[in-house]
């Protein structure tokens, strides 16, 4: 079936008692039918023939919007994929920049979470609180690693850098509280 280039729905009937369609009607005359029944006869064919043209066009209309929502269904899937596939990148390169520069990502202690454990409520020997405790502290450092250098301050006054593991005084040892002199109970807890 050809396909229409006009709406059909637009279409006004054609006047057939005209003297342009008297060929059409003449082929339609007999001794029965007359002149102004073949204009009717034409009319009803014309009726016909349109009612036909309205169906077809909307069936084409229908299919176009169709068409048109199956594309655009395939343009927001192609979309969804491409942004998918984008993300996928995106976290494989941030995976990536992880494995490489792992200091740079290290995870950062919460501002909230005390890293003393007087300000977190936890229970702490008075031992560090004492002279001799807050001297061990000072030079007790927070690595595992034996070799590493830290920065000691001298008898003199100036810092040193030693290896953490002579650093590290292996005779000193923590006084629990029930054994704590009464002067190192004083230093500890002053009135």
């Amino acid at each position: 079936m050809p396909i229409l280039a006009e709406d059909p729905n637009a279409a006004i009937l054609p006047d057939f008692e005209a003297d342009e369609y008297v060929q059409a009607r003449a082929q339609i005359i007999n001794n029965v039918i007359d002149d102004r029944q073949a204009a009717q006869i034409l009319a009803n064919l014309w009726h016909i023939q349109n009612d036909a043209d309205k169906r077809r066009w909307a069936d084409r209309i229908q299919e176009e919007a169709r068409a048109a929502e199956e594309a655009c269904r395939q343009a927001t899937e192609a979309e969804n994929q491409r942004r998918q596939a984008q993300l996928v990148e995106q976290e494989a390169a941030v995976s990536e920049e992880r494995k490489k520069n792992k200091s740079k990502y290290a995870p950062i202690r919460n501002a909230d979470v005390p890293s003393n454990p007087m300000k977190s409520g936890d229970y702490c020997e008075l031992f560090y609180f004492t002279n001799n405790g807050l001297k061990e502290v000072s030079r007790s450092t927070f690595t595992a690693d034996e070799d590493a250098l830290v920065m000691l301050p001298t008898v003199d006054g100036l810092h040193k850098w030693i290896p953490a593991g002579s650093a590290r005084d292996p005779k000193a040892q923590i006084i629990k509280d029930e054994n704590l002199t009464w002067e190192q109970f004083n230093e500890a807890a002053p009135a």
